[in-house]
């Protein structure tokens, strides 16, 4: 197996910087012991206009069949001639990622303490691998590496023999890339690609190769319009961990689009402690209060949109008239933990086949979540930046369009009742905003105004006389069939960064 990387430079900045990027020396033939072969690294030029790394791995299949007794690629008992005759010495497939993990090691990071500017700065690269399995034939290696920066992508098929045209070309294609990019980065694209290419692995995919797959994709795997292909290929089409590096991916694609980091965008489960609220007593009240009204409304499709932990869904999954129950989280933590709450690994298969756990954000608009017979937005909104709020607005009442929306939210008069809460704060720290009852009836009246909706108000807990209950519910109930051309306005309270909302007096004077 062979890949030669080149660059050019000038006197002031020589072309055999590479070999400070690499870790390798130009004036040494160095070599390497892998799990699976001997690595050489040399250079057939070194000058400061031009320089060339050549990695160079030698295989010994029959050791491999014999490490391995017979399992991976070409070990099932009925391919006993393919063990010992197969291309493995000599087309570079997860074998050479292996090793360029292990000889480039630092370089793929990015690290060169020597010449750290060097190291953050595009280089004019020049890689070319002789022989590369390309199940997809030339025309994926170009969607694979064409969106990655690449000024140019060069697949060559290889025929299967030149005495022999007629004979036709071989899945095997003579790849060059040429470009300037960081040399970290093409390293790393390699890395992943190159098996993706062969489509085979040969060792056992782990759950570890998840994150493996994830730090090789940073920056550049989130966006890549052939992602599902290349974590299927790489993953060994193992369904379980593509859908794992799918979710975390989707969340780092939220985070980019919001201009977030993934913790931020991830953070709807604390570690210390358990999220449900506490007292307990009020967050039954809350879910029996929610389950009275879908019963009342004889839905049987239901949204958890924000599910958090799965309390909720789980109160659902109890009750056999909600036959189609769909949890919808951004974190992945907390579906994780959602699942471990409901079991699902244990549920025969028709409870199993009740309930589906989602990750999507709720402030874009998601075709999955329409035509449900209802959505619930338990103790959400106020999650949400005010400005927020219109996109949840549209995505939910214009785009999903249930039959029925039940929102709760905290009533931000009742907390004077909470002796433990000072003065001033919300209930949670995550908590944008709390909203008197005028406020949150205010708001709820524009929106069931804008998408045809009728709304009425139930208080949940204690209704006390002068501050009202703990927690305020609006029940949203469809008049209008048809689809909204609803725009996205910003309908929400105007607020003081100091004293919190601005009474709608005050925003008019």
């Amino acid at each position: 197996m062979f890949m030669t990387i080149s660059t050019t430079g000038t006197q002031e900045r020589p072309a055999t910087d590479l070999g400070f990027l690499l870790h390798k020396h130009p004036d040494k033939a160095q070599t390497f012991t892998t799990a699976h072969g001997t690595a050489h690294v040399l250079y057939p030029e070194a000058n400061a206009e031009r320089c060339t790394a050549a990695l160079l791995l030698e295989v010994d299949p029959v050791a491999l069949v014999r490490r391995g007794k017979g399992k991976g690629r070409g070990g099932a008992p009925d391919a006993a001639l393919a063990q010992y005759v197969n291309d493995r010495p000599y087309a570079v497939s997860s074998l050479f990622s292996v090793a360029m993990s292990t000889v480039f090691k630092s370089a793929l990071r990015g690290v060169c303490a020597a010449l750290p500017e060097r190291a953050a700065e595009p280089l004019p690269l020049r890689i070319e691998i002789p022989a590369l399995p390309a199940r997809g034939g030339v025309e994926l290696v170009a969607r694979l590496f064409g969106p990655l920066g690449w000024s140019a992508v060069s697949a060559e098929p290889v025929p299967l023999d030149a005495q022999f045209p007629q004979w036709g070309d071989s899945r095997y294609v003579r790849l060059v890339l040429e470009g300037e990019l960081l040399l970290a980065d093409a390293l790393r694209q390699l890395y992943v690609l190159l098996p993706v290419l062969d489509d085979a692995k040969h060792y056992w995919v782990a759950p570890d190769e998840v994150d493996k797959l994830l730090r090789a994709g940073e920056g550049w795997l989130a966006a890549h319009p052939e992602q599902k292909l290349i974590t299927s290929r790489y993953l060994a089409r193992r369904w379980g961990l593509t859908r794992q590096a799918a979710e975390r991916l989707e969340l780092v694609r939220l985070a980019e689009a919001d201009g977030l980091e993934v913790e931020d965008v991830d953070n709807a489960v604390d570690e210390s402690v358990d999220t449900e609220e506490r007292p307990v007593p009020l967050a039954e009240q809350r879910r029996d209060a929610i389950l009275g009204v879908l019963r009342a409304t004889g839905a049987a499709r239901v949204l958890d949109l924000g599910c958090g932990q799965g309390q909720l869904v789980q109160a659902l999954l109890r009750d056999v008239r909600f036959t189609d129950i769909v949890g919808v989280d951004v974190s992945v933590r907390a579906l994780t933990v959602a699942g471990r709450r409901l079991r699902l690994e244990r549920l025969g298969e028709r409870q199993a086949g009740r309930v589906t756990l989602l990750q999507g954000s709720l402030t874009y608009t998601d075709k999955r979540l329409a035509g449900y017979d209802a959505a619930v937005l338990s103790e959400v909104i106020e999650h949400l930046d005010l400005e927020r709020l219109p996109a949840l607005e549209y995505a939910v009442f214009a785009a999903a369009r249930p039959a029925t929306v039940i929102v709760t939210t905290p009533n931000v008069e009742y907390n004077v009742r909470w002796e433990t809460l000072p003065a001033g704060h919300v209930r949670h720290g995550d908590h944008r905003f709390e909203w008197t009852r005028e406020e949150f009836r205010g708001w709820a009246a524009e929106v069931a105004a804008r998408h045809g909706y009728e709304v009425r108000y139930t208080p949940v807990g204690p209704d006390d006389p002068e501050v009202g209950p703990p927690t305020q519910m609006a029940v949203f109930r469809r008049t209008d069939p048809t689809p909204k051309t609803a725009v996205k306005t910003d309908s929400t309270p105007k607020t003081d960064p100091k004293t919190g909302p601005i009474p709608k007096e005050e925003q008019a004077a």
